[in-house]
């Protein structure tokens, strides 16, 4: 074991996949020289070389479609986005081409595409997004967002060895805020497998990514009230463990669903969708959301706290469906 960050750990799978099989490589911009805008692959260049830890001008369409091709003659690519936001210049190289290769030809798309997520670092709103909700929408495609460091390793892994196209999603503000005990050497962790961060009979809370964290203190706090939370970590969005969800929240009979994209067509709906039709008889209270604001992230610090998910809202929406 090593006490890693979250940042640290993404960098040892990235590090321990590419010494155990030569068809991994990385490619995006300053991601060689540089080491990455966040140095996630510093040193990568000494240790791998040019040819497999790869710099790009700054065009996501055609270095993401180089990657594509890449994987459709056996390599597997990750490829890094600066931050998240500018997936959105390769969508159609992402949605209209590798979640649909083996669909349409039988071709397997083993990419990974990851890059930095979310606020809370006040990077303004072209550095700040949470796009998950537009991938989970795209049959083809899998979607992982790790909230722990253990799990950024295990799940980076994991999204590294599949044979489909994943977006891999990592919260900025996790990179250097957590610290936490990792296994040293291989580890995976599988793709669809929801973690439970807390026990409890009083009420569900389903989350991922950074708002895992704040559930957490949410539970913690009730508990002082007597309340018993349960903490739900999807961990992957696509595929999704329904079961985890399906069970905690027929046990406890009430569902808060939390996560920092905004709240219109955030994919909580989705998750409170499942919820009422599958648990409505179970169900004592309504299932509520806590997300951002539909508000672009604003660039001042006030405002943008303002409009993210914090523990004071997700509290207040707990004990409301507590005293419901």
């Amino acid at each position: 074991m090593a006490r890693l960050t979250y940042l640290q750990a993404i960098s040892d799978a990235l590090k321990l996949e590419m010494r155990r099989d030569p068809n991994v490589f990385l490619i995006g911009e300053d991601i060689a020289v540089f080491g990455g805008a966040f140095k996630i692959t510093q040193g990568f260049l000494d240790e791998f070389g040019e040819g497999r830890v790869i710099d790009t001008p700054i065009a996501e369409s055609g270095f993401v479609g180089a990657a594509c091709a890449a994987a459709t003659v056996g390599f597997r690519p990750v490829v890094e986005f600066q931050f998240i936001d500018f997936i959105s210049c390769a969508f159609d190289q992402i949605v209209n081409y590798a979640a649909k290769c083996y669909y349409r030809w039988g071709i397997q798309m083993p990419i990974v595409l990851r890059g930095p997520t979310g606020g809370g670092v006040h990077a303004g709103p072209f550095h700040s997004q949470n796009p998950e909700a537009w991938f989970a929408h795209t049959p083809g495609l899998k979607v992982v967002l790790p909230s722990t460091a253990r799990d950024a390793k295990g799940l980076l892994t994991a999204a590294i060895r599949d044979n489909n196209p994943v977006i891999y999603l990592e919260n900025k503000f996790l990179y250097r805020h957590y610290r936490e005990e990792v296994p040293d050497g291989e580890h995976v962790t599988p793709l669809g497998v929801a973690a439970l961060r807390t026990i409890g009979s009083d009420l569900s809370i389903i989350s991922y990514g950074a708002t895992v964290h704040l559930c957490v203190e949410v539970a913690r706090l009730l508990e002082k009230e007597g309340a018993s939370v349960e903490v739900v970590d999807l961990r992957s969005l696509v595929p999704l463990d329904r079961e985890t969800i399906l069970e905690s929240v027929k046990k406890t009979s009430r569902a808060l669903v939390a996560h920092e994209a905004n709240l219109t067509a955030g994919f909580g709906a989705e998750v409170a969708a499942l919820i009422a039709h599958e648990c409505f008889d179970y169900l004592d209270a309504p299932v509520l959301r806590v997300a951002s604001l539909d508000v672009p992230v604003p660039f001042s610090p006030p405002l943008e706290m303002a409009m993210l998910p914090s523990v004071d809202k997700i509290a207040g929406a707990a004990r409301r469906l507590l005293a419901y």
